[in-house]
């Protein structure tokens, strides 16, 4: 094999563990609510940010590894647990979710879209759509509670507690590729 051709699967290997990594430290970052078995963590920023830094191959393959080695029993999720349990329990749904909207995102950046902060905020709002959409159709099931109809319901469970803060995830997750692309361009060649 080609040396380039190692160099380069080395290091698509070192950054798909390390946004698995960097999921797992964000996760770490929780609250919980206590009506919904859903916490808030950090994991969407740093799904998000790897999303822009990684590029949507790469990025997939990082949060799949994330779910993956948590799924194993590694302490990756929230409140450093692990187990195929918690990765296929009420908020597997999300971990779906978050291989999806990274690849959306860095779909986003693969195609230069990222430069801006606008640009940049609407691949962050689609995704999130992606992560509540499949998070909740999940926590749905795993509950067996309707999704949007109801006192008690999906939406009212794994989204509407989340918004604001997600909303402030996405907003400083959407300057990590702008603000990147900035620092490089300032660099001297």
């Amino acid at each position: 094999m080609p040396r380039a051709l190692t160099n380069s699967r080395v290091r698509d290997a070192v950054l798909v563990l390390g946004g698995a990594l960097f999921t797992a430290l964000a996760a770490q970052v929780v609250v919980h609510l206590g009506f919904t078995p859903v916490p808030l963590t950090g994991q969407t920023f740093a799904v998000l940010s790897v999303g822009s830094a990684l590029g949507a191959r790469r990025a997939m393959a990082s949060q799949f590894v994330y779910w993956l080695l948590g799924a194993v029993g590694l302490p990756f999720y929230a409140n450093a647990s692990g187990g195929w349990e918690k990765a296929t329990g009420a908020t597997a749904g999300y971990f779906v979710g978050f291989v999806v909207a990274a690849g959306i995102v860095g779909w986003f950046a693969d195609n230069r879209q990222d430069r801006n902060f606008m640009m940049s905020m609407s691949a962050m709002t689609l995704s999130m759509v992606v992560v509540y959409f499949f998070g909740a159709a999940w926590l749905a099931h795993s509950l067996n509670v309707p999704v949007a109809t109801g006192s008690t319901n999906a939406i009212s469970l794994g989204v509407t507690p989340f918004l604001v803060g997600d909303i402030i995830k996405m907003v400083l997750a959407g300057l990590v590729g702008p603000i990147g692309w900035a620092m490089y361009y300032l660099k001297p060649r």
